[in-house]
């Protein structure tokens, strides 16, 4: 039997008189990559608002490992979130922006000592890649750079699980095809949980075991992405999900012929 990792049971959030999540109702396993796919406005970066805590739920429950923390405060459900825009201190260097997650969280500077934090944080950025730029601030490294400093910072602080807010977006192709395969490294090492918000269906096909495909709050599907292919649920996702995959998989073949 899967070991569950999250379980989420009839989710629900309205905005005013709008319904934003409609009942959801889903797993994820332990170590498994979900990427939640769906339009704009569909209700995706409001679910990994109200999983992590930031934003309350109207109804339903959230249990991770089995124990309810629908109620928890962000700093006890041992996760962490990468945003699009990377929300990094530019007056900090890359090492004092992993540092500071280890130093401001209580549980973890209770439990570790200086010289532990001091190893953990250059490993952290050792296994993404950046100890040579570890000095530098921000505003000296790529959006991709930037990019991985966050995906340290999550992973110094042990977060079992990471939420990814459509990480890729602002980054160009080359960028992105790079941090994938990073991410899918650093997974595998690391063996955290991913949950991965995305629109683009070319992204979730490459990186996801599983994948959630939403729409005006509800869930269409939750499967493997070749049972998606196989069977799509309805007609919704065969036109948002299969028929855009073949566009961007069409875009992307040319844009790797033509270079």
């Amino acid at each position: 039997m899967a070991d569950v990792k999250l379980k989420i049971t009839d989710l629900k959030k309205n905005f005013a008189s709008k319904v934003i999540l409609d009942n959801l109702n889903f797993e994820v396993n332990h170590g498994e990559f979900l990427s939640i796919l769906g339009p704009s406005g569909c209700g995706k970066t409001t679910l990994l608002r109200i999983l992590i805590g930031l934003e309350p739920c109207d109804s339903g429950m959230v249990f991770k490992d089995g124990e309810d923390i629908t109620d928890f405060h962000p700093s006890r459900r041992g996760m962490g979130i990468v945003f699009q825009n990377y929300a990094l201190f530019e007056n900090m260097t890359v090492r004092q922006n992993v540092e500071y997650a280890l130093l401001h969280n209580k549980e973890l500077k209770q439990r570790f000592s200086v010289e532990d934090v001091n190893k953990i944080v250059d490993k952290t950025i050792a296994d993404v890649g950046l100890s040579e730029h570890m000095h530098k601030r921000p505003t000296a490294l790529s959006g991709g750079q930037q990019q991985r400093v966050a995906i340290a910072r999550t992973l110094a602080i042990n977060s079992e699980i990471i939420l990814f807010d459509e990480p890729m977006s602002a980054l160009d192709v080359d960028t992105r095809l790079s941090l994938r395969s990073e991410l899918k490294n650093i997974q595998k090492k690391y063996g955290n949980t991913m949950i991965y918000i995305t629109h683009d269906q070319e992204e979730a096909f490459a990186m996801s075991d599983k994948i959630m495909v939403m729409n005006e709050g509800k869930i269409h599907q939750i499967d493997t992405p070749e049972n998606i292919v196989k069977n799509p649920s309805d007609s919704f996702v065969k036109t948002f999900v299969l028929d855009n995959l073949q566009l961007k998989m069409d875009s992307l073949i040319k844009y790797v012929k033509e270079k």
